[in-house]
């Protein structure tokens, strides 16, 4: 691959790796980030950390964002789109509104830019190993060249559609994911009430009808899936916190659209008890805490 400047912004817990992988696959990586401590992380993987946005934009073939919110992505905008040089490919992999996705993506063709929204799915394990999916949003011309750029950090880079579709396919996606979380802990919780082992419900469910990946991946009970974060106390791999927002993000979005998602509204709520509880910090998994205090209370 043709070695590219690439300026990165956003390098805590799922950037800081991302952008390793590509100083790996050869490419120059400008970094920037407001916390001094990614900053350093990532100096030591070899990426060239600068202390601004604009500093980080300024020379690059393509500018990736990873952050928060689309708050922060519209407002780094602001820089990006003041600092970049002609032809730089704009991609954000961050988590944001649908209308937010829409607006970058409007913002940045104003402004001559090509763009992508590109968020992942993969957490920090897949970050650290560059096996994220990426969700692509954009012109099928853009696609392909953003690809050879995303490959580095990824096992699966999948055009969706048009500007947004990215964003879509995350949101759905995470709905999926979030409910069947919960009805795979609410299973192994009645389950246990009811005299029967945990071992014995996965033995059948990983082989039945009710297999899915929130049960053979990330179980949500300890020592019978060797990939699951309840292994390791529900240290996250996608935490409860970052599950609460896509979900209301889905929420919003089916508000928006007038879509009935009345499973998707209850896991909101499930998952916002949850994390006022003080489970926003643990893996999402960990839900089956919540679900056991609360059968105890009954």
């Amino acid at each position: 691959m043709t070695m590219v400047v690439i300026g990165f912004i956003g390098l805590g817990h799922m950037g800081g790796p991302m952008s390793a992988n590509l100083v790996k696959a050869g490419h120059v990586v400008q970094g920037f980030d407001l916390v001094p401590a990614a900053l350093e992380v990532a100096e030591r993987h070899g990426v060239n950390v600068v202390t601004s946005v604009a500093e980080a934009v300024t020379g690059a073939d393509a500018v990736i964002t990873m952050l928060p919110g689309g708050e922060q992505v519209l407002g780094c905008y602001d820089d990006v789109l003041a600092a970049a040089k002609p032809g730089t490919l704009l991609i954000d992999s961050s988590t944001v509104d649908v209308a937010d996705a829409r607006r970058a993506h409007e913002r940045a063709a104003e402004a001559g830019f090509d763009a992508i929204d590109a968020p992942v799915s993969g957490g920090t394990a897949g970050a650290e190993a560059g096996t994220l999916t990426f969700m692509v949003g954009g012109s099928a011309e853009n696609f392909h060249r953003a690809e050879p750029l995303l490959e580095p950090m990824a096992r699966k880079v999948i055009h969706c559609g048009g500007p947004g579709n990215g964003q879509v396919t995350k949101m759905c996606n995470n709905l999926i994911l979030g409910a069947s979380m919960i009805a795979v802990s609410e299973a192994f919780v009645l389950g246990e009430r009811l005299g029967l082992s945990p071992k014995a419900l996965y033995d059948v469910a990983s082989i039945s009808t009710g297999q899915c990946w929130a049960l053979t991946t990330n179980c949500p009970v300890p020592d019978l899936v060797e990939t699951s974060r309840a292994n390791h106390d529900y240290q996250p791999g996608f935490a409860a916190s970052l599950m609460l927002k896509d979900l209301k993000l889905a929420a919003s979005a089916a508000e928006q659209s007038g879509t009935d998602i009345a499973i998707g509204r209850l896991a909101t709520e499930l998952y916002q008890r949850f994390t006022d509880e003080g489970g926003g910090g643990y893996d999402f998994a960990a839900i089956i805490k919540s679900i056991r205090e609360h059968s105890e209370q009954r």
